[in-house]
């Protein structure tokens, strides 16, 4: 079969994911679709892999794309005539420890926030429903029904003929072997059996991925990870249809297979592959048993399941999969190359994520953003530092190992760690700060007291750091406290036309006067909020960008993006340029009129303005913003200078108690102060107006912008949904997120962030209440509203305006 000399989309990669990318790109939107694949149908890691499929996530949008999944395998065999081998047995996950079942609790309140049924069962219920199963060591179980298990490559052939049958060309024994570039982007595929001039290309590569991604200058950061699991004989005794099981606390999963068991899981050591590159010709090929490495999971589901003592071992699967460093798949545009998309390390979610995930990315290739809230798996998450491939593989081999362990709240990955740090790391350490790491960043979380370790103790209950958080939040609501903020990402964008780039871009008026700052939004098509930043006019043709540490990559990539190629406009990242200290609290007036002699007086600098001032003989530039809803400004400092600076800060600030202060603290005050944290309380799944931000909108101006006729078509319209704050005064509870918001008893949303509010004194959640008709101020006043917390109903009480100076006074002072 002769290749086409062009197709409008390329899909690389015949597994799961590629076939059905492939699927829905030609079902859904009549795309003119060709998949390439380098040996045959599900070759790399599909044909291998267990087959178990799970639906719940921490993310909505992502239980959303893997209940599609289950979905589409229940359906796919009768519009395409091959079996798919769904089974729907439900998934039991066994708890032996009382952590761990807070963790079940909390899920099960997650599950069923997201619309899942799942329930908690005694170990005598799951012996019932597992009679070969040991029971005695268990505190009790989460059941899920609608989980199951499928033939991977059944699914795989399946979508690959749906595919065909709706006017996709798949061929296989096609390897790439470059791209031609034009303008950055992609022009046209190089093949083993010649080019194919393309529009858009999907790598599906899996453990090629990355490979295939560097011949276009395209970074995926996966590491291949040796996973094993065996197959048994016959079990006598054990149901066709036994639930799988997954055993977190002894680190193993089972599920039925012809009679016998498939039992595999996630060691504390695993092994990675190779940090270079894979082999091309690696072609249903598999690693020798090694037995000696399994033995710590065959001793564990022993001890689970006694028949297994008896039972023969039919085969054992020793192959590579792909692993990310945050235990996450990857999805979505490259920084690097707007028009290669890419679907790849699934960290043996593949058959799971499968359906959904294709699905999702056929509709992000076509219409160039994402039609949800994926930014938990968006490949724009990563920065540079994801390059470094020994980091990857250190950090892929933690989250591998971290697979089945209890998710505390709060912790942090250990492994690569330092690897960037802010000039004031050491000075910071001496004050007994607990670091965290965010995009690599080193960053303060919160500083012990004196005689106190410096280091984080996880529990599910209230952690060690709880009272010297309190004290750190106390100190900038009554003081003056200093926060390095030098991970924050910064841009400048100059030139004639970077303020009607600005205008485009920005859902916000940027257009102020020189030395003026301005809070936006960055809108997609369907008016859901893709990024949320500060703008500052440093000049009539130059502006300051400054965003959250973790949206380095993403942001600057959006904005870049939605540049029009006719304008000229140039965006530099400046991030390591300059330290960032933010000197917050009803001190930080005194403190800073120390150090400069510029006038920071409120009628000099007011509230929302930026100045160049100078301290400790450096020039710095000044934001009036806040984070924490007090006096303050955020001192953008050349990196060389920071310590300078802080030094003369701590100095002038010492006869008014000044303090270093850390990111938990931050989170606090800002629950307090109700300011939104994206990624969390705004999303591309919501509006400005549905979050309390139409203000920062700006649809009285006669200026057009993306999602403006979004936007257009909402305003004044009923919303179905508002973001609110609730309050819990009992004090024993903890909010996490994601609890389920119940209305006069029946649920109506979820809380997306949750904490402690020490000025307050309360529980702080914030989170979308939604009905079908209209979210009214009536029909938020007169409900009485409860939080399940870990399947526990608490009171609640539902805010409209910021618990803490709702008037803003303190901040404008």
């Amino acid at each position: 079969m002769t290749l086409p000399s062009h197709a409008q989309i390329v899909v690389i990669g015949g597994g799961i994911i590629g076939c059905s990318t492939a699927y829905h790109l030609a079902r859904d939107h009549k795309a003119d679709v060709v998949l390439l694949e380098q040996g045959r149908l599900t070759s790399g890691s599909t044909w291998h892999a267990a087959g178990l499929v799970g639906q719940l996530r921490s993310s909505a949008s992502i239980t959303r794309v893997l209940k599609y999944s289950v979905d589409l395998y229940k359906r796919l065999d009768a519009e395409t005539g091959l079996a798919t081998g769904w089974k729907m047995t439900g998934c039991l996950r066994l708890a032996t420890n009382q952590d761990r079942w807070t963790e079940f609790r909390r899920l099960a309140t997650t599950a069923r926030s997201f619309g899942i049924d799942m329930e908690l069962l005694s170990p005598a219920e799951v012996k019932r429903m597992w009679p070969l199963m040991e029971v005695g060591d268990l505190v009790g179980a989460s059941w899920l029904p609608t989980d199951g298990q499928a033939s991977p490559s059944d699914i795989t052939q399946s979508l690959a003929k749906g595919a065909r049958m709706h006017g996709a060309r798949l061929f296989e024994g096609v390897r790439v072997t470059g791209f031609a570039m034009k303008d950055g982007r992609i022009a046209a595929v190089k093949t083993t059996r010649g080019d194919i001039a393309c529009e858009k290309v999907v790598n599906c590569a899996g453990q090629w991925a990355r490979q295939v991604g560097a011949m276009a200058g395209i970074n995926v950061p996966l590491q291949p990870v040796k996973h094993q699991y065996i197959i048994t004989e016959r079990i006598d005794g054990l149901a066709t249809d036994a639930p799988t099981i997954r055993d977190p606390d002894r680190r193993t999963y089972f599920k039925e297979e012809v009679g016998g068991l498939v039992m595999g899981g996630y060691e504390p050591d695993p092994q990675a592959w190779t940090t270079g590159d894979v082999p091309d010709d690696w072609e249903f090929r598999l690693f020798d048993d090694d037995f000696d490495h399994f033995e710590q999971h065959m001793t564990q589901a022993i001890e689970r399941i006694p028949a297994l003592a008896r039972a023969g071992v039919k085969q054992m699967i020793n192959g590579p999969e792909s692993f990310t460093p945050d235990g996450n798949f990857i999805l979505g545009s490259a920084p690097e190359c707007s028009n290669m998309f890419v679907g790849a390390g699934f960290n043996a979610f593949g058959i799971a994520s499968g359906g959904g995930a294709g699905w999702v990315l056929a509709q992000w290739v076509v219409d160039g953003e994402a039609p949800l809230d994926l930014w938990v798996v968006d490949l724009r998450r990563f920065s540079n530092l994801h390059r470094d491939r020994q980091w990857v593989a250190d950090r892929t081999l933690e989250a591998y190992g971290k697979h089945y362990t209890i998710a505390f709240p709060h912790e942090e990955y250990v492994s690569g760690r330092p690897a960037i740090v802010s000039p004031l790391y050491e000075k910071l350490k001496g004050h007994n700060a607990v670091f965290g790491s965010k995009l690599g960043w080193e960053r303060p979380n919160w500083f012990a007291p004196p005689g106190t370790e410096a280091r984080d103790v996880y529990a599910m209950g209230r952690q060690n750091w709880f009272d010297a958080v309190g004290e750190e939040h106390r100190h900038v609501r009554e003081k003056v406290g200093i926060f390095d903020q030098s991970s924050f990402a910064k841009y400048e964008l100059s030139g004639p036309d970077a303020q009607k780039a600005l205008d485009w871009i920005c859902a916000n008026d940027t257009g102020k006067p020189v030395g003026r700052l301005t809070y936006t939004q960055l809108l997609n098509t369907r008016g859901g909020i893709e990024a949320d930043l500060t703008v500052a006019r440093l000049a009539e043709e130059r502006f300051y960008i400054v965003t959250g540490t973790g949206f380095r990559t993403h942001d600057l990539a959006w904005i870049r993006d939605h540049i029009a190629p006719s304008l000229n406009a140039a965006l530099v990242d400046v991030t390591e340029d300059f330290g960032t200290l933010s000197l917050m609290g009803p001190s930080a007036r005194h403190v800073l009129q120390a150090v400069t002699d510029a006038d920071v007086s409120n009628a000099a600098f007011p509230f929302g303005h930026v100045r160049e001032i100078a301290i400790a003989g450096h020039r710095v530039r000044a934001l009036r913003v806040t984070y924490v809803g007090e006096l303050g400004w955020e001192l953008h400092v050349p990196i060389a200078a920071t310590g300078d600076v802080f030094d003369a800060l701590m100095a002038s600030g010492r006869p008014h108690g000044i303090r270093p202060v850390g990111y938990r603290a931050l989170e606090s005050l800002r629950l307090e102060k109700g300011y939104r944290a994206w990624g969390s309380d705004i999303t591309p799944n919501d509006t400005p107006q549905e979050a309390g931000l139409g203000w920062a909108v700006k649809l009285r101006k006669n200026t057009d912008f993306i999602g403006r006729r979004a936007l257009e078509a909402i305003n004044g319209a009923p919303l179905k949904k508002r973001l609110a704050a609730f309050t819990v005064d009992a004090p024993d509870i903890v909010l996490v997120g994601r609890e389920t918001i119940l209305r006069n008893g029946e649920p109506v949303g979820y809380l997306t962030s949750g904490g402690y509010g020490y000025t307050v004194g309360r529980n702080i959640g914030y989170g979308y209440v939604r009905n079908a008709d209209y979210v009214s101020d009536d029909f938020l006043a007169t409900g009485d509203f409860e939080l399940v917390v870990a399947m526990e109903r608490t009171a609640a009480t539902v805010h409209m305006e910021p618990l803490y100076d709702p008037a803003g006074a303190k901040v404008k002072s």
